[in-house]
């Protein structure tokens, strides 16, 4: 108890200081919070956080079941497509997809080492934007592989070998089977990742995209000469979005564990505990059924 009014008391001198420290500026976050060009990289941070999960998803799950397959050669693809963009820091990948106009200057279309059918200049087709989401969701793939195929595995071997022994398809053991059991696992850390994507929205700026929350904000910091207010703007944004998917997160969590730790053990009649049984019981070869009843004590303390 006394450590936590402690806690309390530190919590609460913490807020007091925050109120009225001039650096804050708390004005000037009021002032830019609902700001335009705020609200507007506010919806931009979330284009690029849902584009790039959707993306990192199907590419995760393609490159987990590669991991999963029997095949040398693919589980060996997957598997260098895994030690790279898990090694490599995702500000060096960001970078690297913003200069890729320098390693590749077009883009074609055709049969190798021949004339291309349809040549595009690459800076032309693709633009920071859509760069910062390749970016993206190129890395996100990569551990959301290891989150899927953990999930796989987390199924017990028997499930698919009792779908197969029903006729069923792999495709339907799968999607019937296999899947709603290894969702329990893939949930969770899923929904961390997604979190973890909006913060690192921020790291776009290394493409270079300039019109994300952060950047933004960083942006109009620099006119005002006062980046502490911005930087409690956004931070609130980050930490509205971020409640909202915790929220989400949360009632899937619950909807795909529905039945697991539901199943109580059985409670035992006292009547029964040292192993007698009562009830009812069909006798063989009589027609009415017999009746059983548990021994009472004998003299002496002898059943």
């Amino acid at each position: 108890m006394v450590f936590a009014v402690v806690i309390v008391v530190v919590f609460a001198l913490l807020l007091v200081d925050a109120a009225f420290r001039p650096a804050y500026d708390w004005p000037s976050v009021g002032k830019y919070i609902f700001d335009r060009r705020i609200s507007q990289a506010a919806l931009v941070t979330l284009e690029l956080t849902v584009y790039s999960m959707v993306i990192a998803i199907i590419l995760g799950v393609i490159l987990a079941v590669m991991r999963l397959s029997p095949n040398p050669v693919v589980k060996s693809i997957a598997w260098f497509y895994l030690w790279v963009f898990r090694g490599t820091p995702v500000y060096v990948q960001l970078t690297i997809w913003g200069l890729i106009s320098l390693i590749y200057t077009s883009i074609d279309i055709g049969i190798p080492f021949m004339e291309p059918w349809v040549s595009f200049p690459t800076q032309a087709a693709l633009n920071l934007f859509t760069l910062a989401i390749i970016g993206l969701a190129l890395n996100e793939a990569a551990y959301m592989a290891e989150i899927v195929r953990a999930g796989l595995l987390a199924v017990d071997r028997g499930q698919e070998e009792a779908a197969t022994a029903l006729g069923m398809s792999w495709s339907q053991t799968m999607t019937r089977v296999i899947l709603p059991q290894s969702m329990r696992v893939i949930i969770p850390p899923t929904g961390n990742e997604v979190i973890s994507m909006l913060k690192t929205t921020s790291l776009v700026t290394a493409v270079p995209f300039s019109f994300e929350l952060f950047t933004r904000s960083r942006d109009i910091s620099a006119e005002t000469f006062n980046p502490i207010p911005l930087l409690i703007v956004a931070s609130l944004w980050y930490l509205f979005f971020t409640s909202i998917l915790m929220v989400g997160q949360h009632f899937l969590e619950k909807r795909f564990a529905r039945g697991v730790g539901d199943r109580q053990p059985e409670k035992k009649d006292p009547g029964t505990a040292t192993g007698a049984f009562t009830g009812v019981v069909p006798v063989i070869g009589s027609d009415p059924p017999a009746i059983v009843t548990p021994p009472k004590d004998r003299p002496g303390g002898q059943q």
